[in-house]
């Protein structure tokens, strides 16, 4: 039953990480300052369309972080990492990632994506998705801390310190006497 519970709450807080980053990238395009210069009735059918975006920016991210946010995640449940500074430099990574694929298959002669404004904003989705995923999700990897102790080390009984009290076999030998 805990296993079901780790995957669910992976899997939400990947689903999770992954809509902040696309709502990160919108932002990026769609800045709130703009939103803002709008006029009152043109402005809930952009807010709309950000939404959508975000939506699809979202899917996209999803399907390029999986393969390397599966075994980023699988590392920290297996080894319980609970710090938020592991999950934010995983979404660097991924998000650098993405930065040099999508540079990668550049076509020549088109504009390029490699300028400073472009790597600001992976860097930053890289960030707030890497901390959604930690607020979601990564806080709790690993289970509960007694859950990770071995089955002897969970019913041991605690030593109890030694006495001057005689033992039975003591008093046995004492009783012969």
């Amino acid at each position: 039953m805990r296993m079901l519970g780790t995957i669910f709450r992976v899997l939400v807080g990947f689903a999770f990480a992954c809509l902040v980053a696309g709502v990160a990238t919108v932002a990026f395009v769609v800045t709130p300052g703009d939103v803002a210069a709008l006029p009152p009735d043109v402005r809930p059918e952009r807010l709309g369309n950000a939404g959508l975006l975000s939506l699809f920016a979202a899917t996209h991210s999803a399907i390029f972080a999986f393969p390397f946010a599966l075994i980023a995640i699988g590392v920290a449940e297996w080894l319980c990492v609970r710090s938020w500074i592991y999950y934010v430099v995983v979404g660097i990574l991924i998000a650098l990632g993405g930065f040099g694929a999508v540079s990668y298959f550049e076509v020549e002669g088109q504009p390029t994506i490699v300028n400073d404004y472009a790597m600001r904003a992976f860097l930053t989705v890289g960030v707030f998705g890497g901390l959604a995923y930690w607020l979601a999700a990564g806080r709790r990897a690993g289970g509960r801390r007694g859950d990770r102790l071995a089955p002897a080390e969970r019913t041991a009984e605690p030593e109890s310190p030694e006495t001057d009290a005689p033992t039975t076999s003591e008093k046995l030998a004492e009783a012969a006497n």
